[in-house]
């Protein structure tokens, strides 16, 4: 079976759909897609009429560039009041030679989990440390044999507030959500690299509204803290120092401006009409330095929260999101925290953005997931596989759980 994978990042600016294909480990995009967020604050569905509207557009465009209907997603939800707490599992192998299987990993899982999620809060992740068979630690107990296996393991949870809204209007445009996450998992897993597995380190991503701040130690999130600050904070500051409306002044933080005005030219400029009926000639140079400041004020907060939520010593810092694409943000982060940061960027074909890095990372994410439980699975059926190649029972013990997925998503696909 062709591992097929498709996510949903829901954003304040925009709804993002991303559909990849993991062929030989390597991630292949198959469509990217986005619609103007309606509905949506901070990651929040306050209008859910408008929000299925725009999903529905979203997906009937989907629909056109593929050919074949996206009914299944992975989501990304807001990261609001997350909490990462640690457990542990321990199942006996019962089978007569011993060697443990998928099952046996599954079993293990499901003891860690059972009992730890509060009726308030929603599962996002299971996250292994180690397993340990006979004394000794792995990785992958995969094939192993021994008598009893124990996981270690990260329990990442939310407030189903964060989950019910976009599900509810996912369900009425009948799409199922197979798995939800948040942006500091799909974020590392698009940038991970193998030295991170040995080191601590933080992930900062700048949305539309919100600015997420992730620590990951030794490979598994430990810490993620929300910021209500981003880039539309600085549309709000363009609009209002030129009495401009908020699309003009998006233009200007797009199309003129830069992060830094180190480099600007006041002899580059647009003219817009103000709220006045009056023209407005805005250079380079101006528009940049108001830029600067307000993502000083951003980056300065992301510091100061790295250094609330870990006093361990950081070895990397990631920046991401859209914001980050801005010409020159690099200046301006390493007046702010030095050589230790840097802008990651999106290198797929066809998602080359930061934009879309934790629909992209939500991918790679899931299909390790995948490979923990030694499974395959495709948001299409081989029929429909077929037809996307010409082209170019979920085991529900937990009723509390939105998604069925305490016991089901991660366990029993």
């Amino acid at each position: 079976m062709r591992r097929i994978i498709a996510t949903l990042d829901v954003g304040s600016n925009s709804i993002k759909l991303v559909v990849g294909e993991i062929y030989k480990n390597k991630l292949n995009i198959l469509a990217a897609l986005e619609v103007p967020s309606r509905g949506i604050k901070k990651g929040y569905v306050v209008n859910p009429e408008s929000t299925i509207e725009a999903l529905k557009e979203l997906f009937d465009k989907a629909y056109d560039m593929i050919g074949i209907k996206v009914s299944k997603v992975i989501v990304n939800v807001p990261a609001f009041n997350t909490e990462c707490f640690m457990a542990e599992g321990k199942t006996t192998i019962t089978s007569e030679n011993k060697v443990i299987k998928s099952s046996d990993i599954v079993s293990c899982m499901q003891a860690c989990v059972y009992n730890q999620i509060a009726s308030n809060k929603e599962l996002v992740s299971v996250i292994p440390t180690f397993f340990n068979v006979n004394g000794e630690t792995t990785k992958n107990p995969l094939n192993m044999i021994g008598e009893n296996l124990l996981v270690k393991s990260v329990i990442v949870t939310i407030p189903k507030k964060n989950v019910s809204g976009i599900v509810y209007c996912l369900q009425k445009i009948g799409i199922e959500t197979i798995d939800i996450t948040i942006s500091a998992l799909g974020d590392y897993y698009e940038y991970k690299i193998k030295d991170y597995n040995k080191q601590v380190g933080a992930i900062v991503n700048i949305g539309d509204a919100t600015t997420t701040v992730s620590i990951i130690n030794r490979g598994v999130l430990t810490k993620c803290e929300v910021l209500e600050i981003g880039g539309s904070n600085i549309d709000n500051d363009l609009a209002y120092v030129y009495k401009l409306t908020k699309g003009d002044a998006k233009t200007i933080k797009e199309k003129l401006a830069l992060a830094h005005d180190r480099l600007a030219q006041p002899n580059e400029y647009m003219i817009f009409t103000d709220k006045t009926g009056s023209d407005v000639k805005i250079n380079q140079y101006n528009a940049s330095e108001i830029v600067k400041s307000r993502i000083e004020e951003i980056l300065n907060l992301a510091k100061k929260q790295i250094n609330l939520l870990t006093k361990k010593e950081i070895s990397y810092i990631i920046l991401t999101g859209g914001l980050t694409e801005i010409t020159d943000f690099e200046l301006v982060l390493e007046e702010i925290f030095g050589p230790k940061a840097e802008v990651k960027r999106v290198y797929e074909i066809g998602v080359r953005d930061n934009k879309y890095s934790t629909a992209v990372g939500m991918i790679k994410y899931y299909n390790s997931r995948l490979k923990l439980r030694n499974k395959d699975f495709s948001i299409f059926n081989l029929e429909e596989q077929e037809e996307l190649s010409g082209l170019t029972k979920k085991t529900n013990l937990s009723d509390n759980s939105l998604l069925g997925k305490l016991f089901g998503y991660f366990f029993d696909n």
